[in-house]
Order: C-alpha cells, then sequence, then structure tokens
C-alpha cells in the first residue's frame, strides 16, 4: 500500500498549479492533503472529478483555516472526524 501526505497550504491553490498531474504521476492507495485552508464542499469541488476515488475531509470553524483531506483507492471501513476533544476537533487537524 502506498501512502502519500502532503502539506499543500491551500488545496484551491494547489489544483490551478498542477496538483492532478502529480498525482497522476505518483500512483497511490491513499493520499492526504493538511492545511487545505478550505471547507469540506470546497475540497469536494476540487475533487469533483475524481468519481472512483473515496474522498474524505474536515476543515475549521475558522473559514480559511488548517483543513484535512483523503482520498482513498478503496473504501475505509470507517472514517472519525476529531478526536472527540472539542478544542482540538474545531482546528480541523484531525
Amino acid at each position: 500500500m502506498r501512502i502519500i501526505s502532503w502539506n499543500v497550504n491551500g488545496i484551491r491553490a494547489v489544483a490551478k498549479k498542477g496538483l492532478f498531474d502529480i498525482m497522476k504521476e505518483h500512483k497511490h492507495d491513499v493520499f492526504c492533503f493538511q492545511e487545505t485552508k478550505a471547507q469540506e464542499d470546497q475540497v469536494m469541488e476540487v475533487f469533483a472529478d475524481y468519481d472512483q476515488m473515496h474522498k474524505h475531509a474536515n476543515h475549521a470553524e475558522k473559514k480559511g483555516y488548517s483543513g484535512v483531506a483523503m482520498l482513498s483507492e478503496n473504501a475505509p471501513k470507517s472514517v472519525t472526524k476529531g478526536i472527540g476533544i472539542q478544542e482540538h476537533d474545531t482546528e480541523g487537524r484531525v
């Protein structure tokens, strides 16, 4: 299994700068992104053409701040957003 993790510092900006070419170039089973700086619906919009991938995202309460996302070839058995500690879960880092 190949897992790629990338701090993108803005998923929408990096999508305009070759993200999809890089994803195609590097065969992966799971692609994780940190610092998406986008709400969940905005992340899903970026990856709208990736119908074959299972997509999950978690964003911070503060818009344009933090955020994580994951794309995977296979459906995960479960997805948990956060760690169950509100002060951390609102940060969009887990």
